[in-house]
């Protein structure tokens, strides 16, 4: 047998669509299995607690007003008594003061915070991915060229799954594009939201963290570069105040 036989329009068809079901059982498992444990890691961990430590009910210290220079004093948590540092907030399901705080998900049990924040975004990427692949599947087995009542009966309840993962589409692209912007503008939900409510946003002109977009990112994802927020807050303020002379 010539070795281009082989290679009939068959033998390809039937590899390529054993490749293609072979391929998709697999990415589903791997979704399943990687989605499963992104929500674990944003749900089970530490998303940037204050460390509680008993502190006596006093004014803060001249060292500990130094941390922001020019000042705005390090605010007292009315519920765990701690110094809240720049960007900390107290939730109030958790009950404890979480670092950078961005808001509680009540789907996850968990606030997002500093240190699960960017898992949140590639939980919510995942999601997406796979509710867009669930669309073009479902979309792909509706036929309509049939009578309505015939088609009903057939692609009534394919037709309604597809509706609704249009819906949960469209709500996991809307949250994955507002943390996206949140992350490139380096800011929290709660800061976007309750700016005119935050001491120390409300003294700026313009957001004092935002460090250009490819810095933002960075620092959002992989951590780099550091740097503390009190710094980066009292760098703005002494632009502003060249500025304004």
């Amino acid at each position: 047998m010539a070795p281009w036989a082989l290679l009939s329009s068959g033998v390809l068809v039937r590899t390529g669509h054993t490749v293609l079901t072979w391929g998709i059982t697999l990415v589903l498992f791997l979704h399943d299995t990687g989605s499963l444990l992104l929500y674990l890691a944003v749900s089970l961990m530490d998303p940037g607690y204050v460390n509680v430590q008993p502190q006596p009910q006093e004014d803060p210290k001249e060292e500990q007003m130094a941390m922001v220079p020019q000042a705005i004093p390090l605010r007292r948590c009315r519920y765990c008594l701690v110094l809240q540092p720049l960007r900390a907030r107290h939730c109030r399901e958790c009950r404890r003061c979480v670092r950078r705080y961005d808001h509680h998900c009540p789907w996850m049990e968990n606030c997002v915070g500093e240190r699960n924040h960017p898992l949140f975004v590639v939980y919510l990427a995942l999601q997406l991915v796979v509710l867009l692949w669930g669309l073009y599947l479902a979309w792909s087995g509706l036929r309509f060229f049939q009578p309505w009542g015939l088609w009903l009966r057939s692609s009534g309840l394919l037709f309604i799954t597809f509706l609704l993962l249009s819906l949960f589409a469209l709500v996991a692209g809307l949250l994955l594009a507002s943390h996206l912007y949140l992350a490139a503008s380096n800011t929290t939900t709660w800061e976007f939201i309750s700016s005119y409510r935050i001491a120390y946003l409300r003294q700026c002109s313009s957001n004092p963290f935002d460090r250009g977009l490819t810095r933002n990112l960075a620092h959002f994802f992989c951590g780099w570069p550091s740097g503390s927020w009190e710094t980066l807050w009292a760098e703005d303020e002494e632009e502003s105040s060249s500025q304004a002379i």
